[in-house]
């Protein structure tokens, strides 16, 4: 049995959380958050706090909260004897520099606010400057997920920025195409199929295999009539930059 303590009432804190109940060999022993009003989804399977102090023991401490707050955080943690570890897929290692034993617990997924997942299939990226820690952030990864991986910081930020394109840049695309169908009087449902069908083909052919459209057929045509009906200047030139890069990723002439 694995013991935590997890930091934060976040979207990755919550998930965590209810990932952790359903595992036989976890424990949740407390929940630390500064407002009290959002340790609410704890309902009383956990201890809570409202401030940082660190009387419970427990196997790791979890900083499920933001970037920029790591740092900062990890003081109040300076004098603690077990593992503590972060969630960020961006901030190295050293941001936890001011505890003795450190580490890195990375689930690669995107979590939205009020939606709980399952974690089966979630990457686990982990990483420890000790061998013991390593271990425990293994055991503890393949308590809930089938797929735990042992990733450097270096590895782990390069792997952030390609989440950023696959998955934060994929969903602007997604909102843009929404308020295109929107200003037409569009429902934008019907594009659903197209998108799943999309992220479906993954799981056989490359990203490059996958590629269809006007831009990669060099469809100059349909190009700059697309233009004509997009009005919004941003959206043009964005449309313009991605075309052109899917014409000369795929050797199309411009």
């Amino acid at each position: 049995m694995i013991s935590v303590v997890i930091v934060g009432t976040g979207n990755v804190a919550q998930n965590l959380f209810h990932a952790f109940q359903k595992s036989a060999n976890v424990t949740v022993k407390q929940v630390i958050g500064r407002n009290k009003e959002h340790l609410a989804f704890v309902q009383n399977k956990a201890l809570i706090s409202s401030d940082f102090k660190h009387e419970i023991t427990s196997d790791v401490y979890i900083l499920a909260i933001s970037d920029d707050a790591i740092g900062s955080v990890a003081e109040y943690f300076k004098d603690l004897d077990s593992l503590l570890v972060h969630t960020s897929g961006a901030t190295p290692l050293t941001a936890l520099n001011s505890v003795k034993k450190v580490g890195i617990f990375y689930p690669l997924q995107t979590f939205t606010k009020g939606k709980i997942i399952s974690f089966d299939d979630i990457p686990i990226c982990i990483e420890a400057t000790d061998k013991k820690d390593l271990e425990t952030l293994t055991k503890l990864g393949k308590c809930i997920s089938n797929n735990v991986v042992e990733i450097d910081s270096e590895q782990r930020k390069t792997l952030h920025v390609a989440a950023v394109f696959v998955n934060n840049f994929t969903n602007y695309m997604y909102t843009i195409g929404s308020d295109i169908c929107a200003e037409h009087n569009i429902d934008f449902s019907l594009l659903k199929p197209l998108i799943n069908e999309t992220a479906a083909k993954l799981n056989t052919l490359t990203p490059l295999q996958a590629q269809t459209g006007p831009a990669k057929r060099g469809d100059q045509k349909t190009l700059h009539s697309h233009l004509q009906i997009i009005k919004d200047k941003h959206q043009r030139e964005l449309y313009t930059l991605l075309s052109n890069a899917i014409k000369e990723k795929h050797g199309k002439e411009l």
